[in-house]
């Protein structure tokens, strides 16, 4: 027996611009919904199918099931009529002022097909004018979607709604849920601690009820990137109490500030900077045969670059640094007048060290260093910093080794030398410092020599020798290898690679060029060399490009054009944030320095 089955897509929809009629006539109406005095002729039957309230309601046990009109005293008019628009047609008409009752009837009649509905139109309408309105109404309505969307839209336009609004009325408005989202993030753009902390104080002070939830968000503020003053007001005002455990975290705060040098092995939670970002600081240095004071920051990943700080002192053949990120500026050759009422100049070594923190964008001079020294090698052990070598005073050249101990602010010898050298390039591994190349005492030419020092045993060992002699060369270290790159004068462009564990070197992939007195920096598994010079036509010539090295794939790539010839430059990689960049401190390749 054979039979067939038959769908007609047109039907449903029949069925539902008839329903609309006979409801629009008031024909076959079976009940009449009443709120507000105004009254909503329906029928029963298409009620109870959209709605479990109504399918509850119109059970044949309930007083509700026979009755033919049903007041409703929760929900609004507008509301009703929305809901019931949507039941009768599939239609949901929504905007920002009938929103809030639509949501309200359809939570209440439990029509639940139209609640995503009201979810997805907030998600898609949400802007600086409404966001901390539909963040509240998603917080109430638990429209899960809509308030992960609501919360990031406030989040990354803050600093907007903190501008455009002086007196901050939505943002106090914001619901408890949001309010605390918002301090728990990591990114605030463009917005410093500082209007965080007033935003809570007022966000409580708005509603005094609140204060239940006042040690939450006080847990979330950074008071280490809030100044002293402003730590000694919040400690001592009366507007909002503090709880023990939050008092605590503000002296532990006021103590931070009360060390300065010691704040790089102090760091935490508290201290870090929200909303930070790698930048390649290309520091000292000159272009254009002037000392550079200006520190530019390089984003390797969008090619920007942005203007961060000036130098203390203006300085080449200079050694950097960075611990608990805080820039270091080791030494040197500064400018010194040659008499008190001479206008000239010469270069001098120096022991000076400067030390650069980007949450307050200040410097700070740290102890200098025992001796004045100019192209030597520096690098981090164990949070202490290790100066080697170099060409101090009258062009005396140094055996001495010095580490500076952050805890205490102080700068002691070390083991020195085995020989005085400068000009030698040192990487760490593995807390192994490992120095390569430079010149020895009264020798004019550069030394392949490779020494290492262990701090726990404090003793200089000779290790495998490079193949090519190196002098104003670089270093660096990338997981379990340390790659020597080109130094001054070299014939060739050839590189090498270092196996601490064998003991072994191997050459790798030459540069396309030579190049010198560049800034070198790892950014991943890529080594970065920025700037220089190479020789052209016999003559020392600056560089205007980044080029980078995988080495990985043992490959060479430019990257891009330096914003203007640089060379004699020392690069580190610092977290920076953006809450205190201004267009103004955005620079083009073209812009000029000083």
């Amino acid at each position: 027996m054979s039979y067939f089955l038959a769908y007609c897509k047109s039907h449903r929809g029949m069925v539902f611009t008839q329903f609309q009629l006979l409801r629009s006539y008031g024909h076959l109406c079976d009940v009449s919904l009443v709120v507000d005095g105004h009254e909503f002729p329906a029928h029963k039957s298409l009620l109870a199918c959209s709605s479990d309230y109504f399918r509850a309601m119109f059970k044949d046990y309930t007083k509700e099931s026979n009755a033919s009109v049903i007041h409703l005293k929760i929900i609004s008019a507008t509301g009703l009529q929305n809901i019931l628009d949507f039941i009768y047609t599939s239609w949901l008409s929504l905007s920002m002022n009938t929103l809030e009752d639509t949501l309200e009837a359809a939570t209440y009649l439990q029509v639940m097909d139209a609640i995503p509905l009201c979810s997805k139109y907030i998600i898609n309408n949400c802007d600086l004018e409404n966001c901390c309105f539909c963040a509240n109404i998603a917080s109430q309505y638990y429209l899960i979607d809509a308030l992960v969307e609501t919360d990031s839209y406030i989040v990354h336009n803050l600093w907007k709604l903190l501008q455009e609004n002086l007196e901050w009325t939505e943002l106090l408005e914001l619901n408890t849920k949001s309010m605390i989202k918002l301090m728990q993030c990591e990114n605030i753009p463009k917005v410093t601690e500082h209007c965080l902390l007033d935003l809570v104080l007022k966000w409580l002070q708005y509603d005094r009820t609140r204060l239940l939830h006042a040690k939450v968000l006080f847990e979330n503020v950074r008071f280490g990137l809030l100044s002293l003053e402003t730590l000694r007001k919040l400690y001592t005002q009366s507007e909002v109490p503090l709880t023990p455990s939050i008092k605590s975290l503000v002296i532990k705060a006021i103590n931070y500030h009360s060390f300065p040098a010691k704040q790089p092995i102090l760091q935490e939670k508290y201290s870090t900077m929200r909303n930070q970002k790698g930048w390649i600081l290309l520091v000292g240095g000159n272009a254009n045969g002037e000392l550079v004071e200006n520190v530019l920051g390089f984003d390797v990943y969008n090619h920007k670059w942005r203007m961060v700080t000036n130098l203390k002192m203006k300085v080449q053949h200079h050694c950097t640094c960075v611990i608990g990120n805080f820039l270091y500026v080791l030494g040197g050759e500064t400018p010194e007048n040659l008499e008190s009422n001479s206008s000239d100049t010469c270069l001098s070594p120096t022991n000076i060290v400067y030390r650069f923190d980007p949450r307050f964008n200040q410097w700070m001079k740290v102890s200098g260093m025992m001796e004045k020294r100019a192209q030597f090698s520096c690098c981090v052990v164990d949070n202490h910093i290790f100066a080697i070598g170099g060409r101090g005073y009258q062009l005396a050249i140094h055996s001495s080794v010095e580490v500076y101990d952050i805890s205490r602010d102080t700068w002691t010898k070390s083991k020195e030398l085995p020989f005085k050298i400068h000009g030698q390039a040192s990487a760490v591994h593995k807390n192994i410092v490992y120095i390569s190349g430079g010149k020895f005492t009264g020798q004019a030419s550069s030394c392949k020599d490779v020494y290492s020092f262990n701090k726990l045993e404090a003793q200089w060992k000779k290790q495998a020798s490079m193949t090519i002699a190196r002098f104003g060369h670089q270093m660096a270290t990338v997981n379990d290898a340390i790659f020597t790159f080109l130094g001054i004068y070299e014939p060739f462009s050839d590189i090498e690679k270092y196996d601490p564990l064998n003991n072994q070197w191997t050459r790798l992939r030459p540069m396309t060029f030579d190049r010198f007195c560049y800034g070198l920096v790892v950014v991943e598994q890529t080594i970065l060399l920025l700037g220089g010079k190479k020789w052209q036509d016999s003559q020392e010539v600056a560089t205007h490009n980044i080029v980078g090295y995988d080495s990985e794939n043992d490959c060479w790539e430019e990257i891009c054009s330096l914003a203007f010839p640089f060379c004699g430059l020392q690069c580190d990689v610092l977290q920076l944030s953006d809450s205190n960049e201004s267009e103004e401190q955005q620079i083009k390749p073209c812009t000029q320095i000083k």
